[in-house]
C-alpha cells in the first residue's frame, strides 16, 4: 500500500470538483485545500478595502490568517464570483497564493488540492500529484447548481453568463490557464450522481494505493452507506 497520497482536482466553474474533492478527502482522510477559496478571500478583501497596492495588501492579509479560518467564511457571493476571475489573471497575486499552497503541501503528504492549475502548475513537479482529476459539466446543469447554491437570489441567466465568462477567463489567461493535463482522469459530472462520481474516483485511487484491481469493491461497500 502506498503511504502518501497527493491528489489534484482541476476543473471549470461549478463543474462539481468541490463535491468530488470533499468526498474523496473525507473517504481517504486527506487534508483538503481549495485554491479557489484563497482567491475568493483575496477578492473579498480587495472589494472591501480597495487598496492602492494590491500585492502588499494581500501579503499582509494572508500573513495574519490561517487557511482554516479562510475556509470557514462565506465567500460565494455573486460579486466575488464576478471579480475573482479577473484577479486570478494577476501574475503577482498568483505567486502569493501559489506560495501559500505549496507551503501547505510540503507539510502534508496526504492531501487533495482543488483548483484550476493544480496538476499543470502547483503539483506538476516535486511534490507531484499521484492522481489528477479533471471535472467538466454542461453549462446548463452547472449554472442551475450554482443558482441553487446562491439560493436563487439572482436570475438563472445571470449565473449562466457569469460561469461562461469565468471559464473563458480561466482558459484564456496568460498565466497558468485552466487546462487538462494528459494523464488527468476526466470526470463528467452531468453524467454522474454523487455515488457514481465517488465510485469512479475511488476506483482510480485504489489502483494507485493498493495495486489490486478488486480492492475498490471492498472499500466502496464499506463506505457507500455513508453517502
Amino acid at each position: 500500500m502506498k503511504k502518501n497520497l497527493i491528489i489534484a482536482c482541476d476543473g471549470e466553474a461549478a463543474s462539481g470538483k468541490s463535491t468530488g474533492a470533499k468526498m474523496i478527502s473525507r473517504k481517504y482522510k486527506l487534508l483538503l485545500i481549495n485554491s479557489g477559496l484563497l482567491y475568493r478571500y483575496a477578492s473579498k478583501q480587495i472589494l472591501k478595502h480597495k487598496p492602492k497596492d494590491v500585492v502588499t495588501f494581500l501579503k499582509k492579509k494572508f500573513s495574519k490568517i490561517s487557511y482554516k479560518k479562510i475556509s470557514s467564511q462565506n465567500l460565494h457571493s455573486e460579486e466575488i464570483s464576478r471579480y475573482v476571475g479577473y484577479l486570478a489573471q494577476n501574475k503577482k497575486v498568483r505567486l502569493i497564493i501559489n506560495k501559500i499552497q505549496k507551503d501547505i503541501i510540503k507539510k502534508n503528504k496526504n492531501i487533495c488540492v482543488e483548483g484550476r492549475d493544480i496538476a499543470s502548475k502547483i503539483l506538476n513537479k516535486k511534490p507531484k500529484y499521484d492522481i489528477a482529476f479533471y471535472f467538466k459539466c454542461k453549462i446548463e446543469i452547472a449554472s442551475y447548481r450554482r443558482w441553487v447554491d446562491l439560493k436563487k437570489k439572482i436570475p438563472l441567466k445571470e449565473v449562466k453568463k457569469s460561469l461562461k465568462l469565468r471559464t473563458k477567463l480561466d482558459k484564456e489567461r496568460i498565466h497558468s490557464p485552466l487546462t487538462k493535463v494528459k494523464d488527468a482522469i476526466l470526470i463528467e459530472t452531468h453524467k454522474l450522481n454523487k455515488k457514481e462520481m465517488l465510485k469512479k474516483m475511488s476506483s482510480e485511487i485504489n489502483k494507485k494505493l493498493f495495486y489490486q484491481p478488486n480492492i475498490d469493491k471492498l472499500i466502496d461497500k464499506k463506505y457507500m452507506h455513508k453517502i
